[in-house]
């Protein structure tokens, strides 16, 4: 699941943070091809307190999906060759509650589109909760993508996280610094150790503040943002002891479809 706590980041105030929870012990890395530049010839951009350029992308890359945990469905790893880099794909996320339309963003974020849209048109999605809302000021989302509603579910694989992460020097301390992830943002839960992406996403219904170490890979249509917001209106149960909780009015992913 989401954990929020609290840290006094400099020059930038009380920041929230959010990492993602998972029942996985593996320690393997799944290195991804996608970083805009070689390890060893990146430099980070300066810091704005907002996140920083999207990478221009291109034809393909390749991708690695590392088995990781035990998966909350019978579903395969998506294939990791010739991905594409380029472009974005429309989905559409039905719930309970009303249809939220996204956009998939293949060039900032070819590997976890890929993966997203791989578990979409297996199924992993459907009739799944969305089982976490925190509307705690500075970090307001809706949590997503694991089918046992527990925040601990995958697919049973896992790999790096994309931009806005590659787009820095490895260990550099603005890594740490929080930037805004803005208003329709969607992006992936990770528990911050490499290659723990999975399946649970969260989408951001008002600007929020966290260490640029979550892939962003996609954002919400204005429709969509009106759904998430009804839902927020009304509040979580407080159930978890980090922050928020389940939403009081539960929302249910019903089928996640994908277009071109």
């Amino acid at each position: 699941m989401i954990r929020l706590r609290t840290t006094l980041a400099a020059g930038a105030g009380l920041a929230l943070l959010l990492t993602g929870c998972s029942d996985d012990t593996s320690t393997d890395s799944a290195a991804t091809s996608s970083a805009p530049a070689s390890v060893a010839d990146r430099q980070s951009p300066a810091y704005t307190g907002e996140l920083p350029e999207r990478p221009a992308g291109g034809d393909s890359v390749s991708c690695t999906y590392n088995a990781s945990g035990e998966a909350a469905r019978d579903v395969t790893a998506p294939s990791a060759d010739d991905v594409s880099a380029s472009g974005t794909t429309a989905a559409q996320i039905t719930t309970s509650v009303g249809v939220i339309g996204v956009e998939l963003d293949r060039a900032a974020a070819p590997c976890t589109v890929n993966s997203f849209v791989s578990l979409a048109e297996q199924g992993y999605f459907d009739d799944t909760p969305c089982h976490r809302l925190v509307t705690s000021p500075g970090l307001q989302v809706l949590q997503c993508g694991d089918p046992t509603g527990t925040g601990t579910g995958g697919p049973g694989y896992g790999f790096d996280t994309e931009y806005p992460e590659n787009v820095y020097a490895p260990g550099d301390a603005q890594l740490r610094q929080p930037v805004i992830y803005p208003r329709g943002t969607v992006a992936m839960a990770n528990t911050g150790r490499p290659g723990s992406n999975g399946s649970q996403f969260f989408l951001v219904y008002e600007d929020s503040q966290l260490p640029p170490t979550y892939t962003v890979f996609g954002t919400v249509d204005e429709a969509g943002l009106a759904v998430i917001e009804e839902v927020a209106a009304e509040g979580d149960d407080g159930s978890m002891a980090a922050g928020g909780g389940a939403p009081n009015r539960a929302v249910q992913i019903e089928s996640v479809t994908v277009g071109s």
